[in-house]
């Protein structure tokens, strides 16, 4: 019987001694995978965090960045900050709403600031230069299209009480941005004008042989953050914020992207900018650069070689002017889009850079082509 009882603590023992084998084995298993699980997710989080903006700095009193000069309050609550130049409206003959390029504010209204003061003077020339969504002091536009600023332009032109009529010029980026105004408020122009305006490597009508030519011309860097803005544009504030790889060279501020005659005008387009250059992206990287670039580098809801003239009867103009050394922008690219649209008046200058209209007297000649129809 002692034998029996023996036997059964024996299997019993061996019984649970096999089990505690295997919880032991068991346990140890999980807790690589448990390890493997912990940087996955935690992985995943830093990319979904990095991939996702802050929110942006808030304006105005009590607690955010100070307002310095006049703004106006939009439809959908918004505001848009402005600042005049030239003669008062009142008495202004021709008037002018400026769109400034890339990374930059309504102080740097070239067209303003570059032109002869006795020209201006004299023509009666009113500019109106504005802070675009997210940049200086007017407020991020989280909804933003190539329609809604060409609105926003058009509300500017009303608050301000310009007229049925008025005249656009942008510069770069900003001149981009006039398409838009051709295509939705036509009927409120006088006459427009595009400063080495920024082309969309992936609008539809461009032949894709030309476009890819001029596209692989581009830094390598600015190559992949395209198209990055491009098709995956919700990584847009992440590629230009990790440091694995050399973001936009323009974002960096780097000295490759200007031309000869870009580095001769640097004293010109950089004066008087240590005062105001802090407000450029004060707001947060991504409701300026990141979002421009989304919305000019993007899919865009029209394609500008379709655009009818507005000024059948010639009762206004539209100008490009290009220079045939610009890096920034194809030159190649330019020359196409005027020839498919006859009824731009196409002026390209030789030798000069992205920056050209810095020089001396091309301020000038850019304003009178456009108001007077000559040089």
């Amino acid at each position: 019987m002692a034998a029996e009882v023996k036997r059964k603590i024996s299997a019993a023992s061996a019984r649970s001694h096999t089990r505690n084998s295997k919880s032991n084995s068991s346990s140890s298993f999980p807790s690589g995978i448990f390890i493997l699980l912990v940087f996955i997710i935690g992985f995943l989080a830093w990319a979904y965090q990095s991939a996702c903006p802050p929110e942006p700095i808030k304006l105005g009193s009590p607690d955010g960045l100070p307002i310095t000069t006049s703004r106006i309050k939009l439809r959908d609550g918004r505001h848009l900050s402005y600042k005049e130049y030239g003669v008062p409206k009142e008495v202004a003959k021709y008037k002018i709403i400026y769109v400034h390029g890339f990374d930059s504010v309504k102080h740097y209204a070239v067209i303003a600031t570059s032109a002869s003061p006795d020209l201006i003077q004299d023509l009666g020339v009113y500019i109106v230069s504005f802070d675009r969504p997210g940049y200086g002091e007017s407020d991020p536009d989280p909804k933003r299209t190539l329609k809604s600023l060409a609105l926003d332009i058009e509300e500017l032109g009303d608050q301000l009480e310009l007229g049925s009529k008025f005249y656009v010029v942008g510069f770069s980026m900003g001149g981009q941005v006039i398409w838009s105004c051709l295509k939705y408020i036509p009927h409120r122009l006088a006459g427009a004008t595009l400063i080495a305006p920024v082309v969309n490597y992936w609008w539809p009508r461009l032949p894709s042989k030309l476009s890819q030519e001029a596209y692989s011309k581009q830094f390598i860097q600015d190559q992949w953050s395209l198209r990055v803005a491009h098709h995956l544009p919700s990584l847009t504030y992440w590629w230009n914020t990790q440091k694995l790889f050399p973001s936009l060279t323009v974002i960096a501020h780097s000295p490759y992207i200007l031309s000869r005659q870009d580095k001769e005008l640097v004293p010109k387009f950089t004066a008087g900018r240590a005062a105001v250059e802090g407000q450029v992206r004060q707001q947060g990287e991504y409701e300026s650069v990141h979002r421009d670039l989304n919305i000019g580098f993007g899919t865009w809801e029209f394609d500008p070689m379709e655009i009818e003239n507005p000024f059948p009867n010639n009762e206004g103009s539209v100008h490009i002017w290009m220079g045939d050394e610009d890096i920034l922008v194809p030159v190649t690219l330019q020359r196409y889009i005027a020839q498919q649209l006859p009824w731009i008046k196409y002026h390209e200058i030789t030798g000069a850079g992205h920056m050209f209209p810095y020089a001396d007297g091309i301020s000038d000649e850019i304003l009178k082509e456009l108001l007077i129809g000559k040089n």
